[in-house]
């Protein structure tokens, strides 16, 4: 019987990489040069090159973000059968947003585990299989609900491995939504990126794009460490092209180019990585290119990839949909006034979410949450417009 708690309804970076084509549902101070603008010209034989780079790309599945997950699932169970899959509502129910629909029928109930409500207990649970030689993969309905199961993320999974000498690993794959998904109350929409970044031994993955997603899954689950597979309710029907190649897998830690500008570059993961699109095309209407990455890790982080962009932009915005202190923008600012301080011709500009708890009122969620209008404005402080 499903339980009470049930919830509401690219490749490698090469700095060259090609955008994807996926369908998502003034400061003060002595004046300084104006950007450059790119002509006409310029843009025109950017988009030759695209259109050029798009016609030369295998065919691809459409798929959606659920379907995708699924697939990586599916096929890495297929190929090893230390792997199992383990959480609330996803074996009878197909789990609570339908990722796992059908791997009960395919599997069985030994290796799609339906489980009591208690986190902290089939947290632990996976952690020991994964300490004993199996691989889970443990679903949470949403990150909020891995507080209950801090310490065994923390204490744990993060340490056993650093702690043993080596003599233990815990190849284990933790996946669910993360972030705000609409009107659901402060307590179910903490972005939990800043917790778990924080912690050394877990890598944290946050994908913006099915294709990501499935690559990135793939190479989570045949990790050695602790994967925290950060995904968003709102995305779990967001349609795209995912590479129809066999085995294929994404290296965690690097970062995907995803548009071009030398005017300022826009760092945004998740579902702010659509924002940071958004804002990019309008500012491209008014004359201002932007180069957008997508570091789909988030630890470890592609700091080459930004840094490279903003040795050639000198400008610098992040998105970050969780709270403003000690977040993941704090710290991708750190790191590129550190690397890149005499690059800069403007104070790194951030996006994010207000430094109050998320409201339930839909006007004041939508005001609380990063926005497009916040992102471009942000973008022209940069460039001094």
């Amino acid at each position: 019987m499903p339980s009470s708690r049930r919830s509401p309804t690219s490749r490698p970076c090469t700095r060259t990489s090609t955008p994807r084509r996926t369908t998502p549902s003034s400061s003060s101070g002595p004046p300084r040069p104006e950007p450059t603008r790119n002509t006409k010209h310029a843009a025109a034989t950017r988009r030759q090159r695209v259109a050029c780079c798009v016609s030369k790309l295998p065919a691809m599945a459409e798929l959606q973000f659920r379907e995708a997950l699924r697939d990586a699932m599916t096929e890495e169970m297929e190929r090893d059968e230390s792997v199992f899959l383990m959480g609330e509502e996803v074996a009878e129910y197909d789990g609570a947003y339908k990722v796992s629909q059908g791997m009960l029928d395919q599997f069985g109930p030994k290796r799609v585990v339906d489980t009591p409500i208690s986190e902290s207990g089939f947290t632990g649970l996976g952690i020991g299989a994964a300490m004993l030689g199996l691989r889970p993969i443990i679903e949470f309905m949403t990150w909020n609900f891995t507080f209950v199961a801090f310490d065994q993320i923390v204490s744990n999974a993060a340490k056993v491995r650093y702690m043993s000498g080596g003599q233990a690993k815990v190849p284990i794959v933790m996946r669910g939504g993360n972030g705000a998904a609409g009107q659901l109350g402060a307590t179910h929409s903490n972005s939990v990126e800043a917790f778990y970044t924080n912690v050394p031994g877990l890598k944290v993955v946050a994908p913006s794009n099915p294709d990501d997603a499935k690559g990135l899954l793939k190479a989570a689950i045949r990790d050695d460490d602790p994967v925290l597979f950060l995904e968003s309710e709102l995305m779990f029907g967001l349609k795209g092209e995912v590479s129809d190649e066999k085995d294929y897998l994404l290296p965690i830690g690097k970062a995907r180019i995803a548009r071009e500008g030398d005017d300022l570059t826009i760092v945004a993961h998740s579902k702010s990585y659509w924002l940071a699109m958004e804002a990019a095309e309008e500012l491209a209407k008014q004359g201002y290119e932007a180069t957008v990455i997508d570091p789909r890790t988030l630890r470890p982080f592609d700091t080459d990839a930004v840094v490279e962009s903003v040795k050639k932009t000198n400008r610098l915005v992040i998105v970050d949909e969780s709270q403003p202190f000690g977040g993941v923008a704090s710290e991708v600012a750190f790191r590129i006034q550190q690397q890149c301080f005499d690059h800069l011709d403007a104070p790194i500009e951030r996006v994010t979410a207000k430094d109050v708890p998320a409201p339930y009122a839909k006007n004041l969620i939508e005001a609380w949450m990063p926005s497009v209008d916040e992102t471009i404005q942000a973008a022209k402080r940069a460039l001094y417009v």
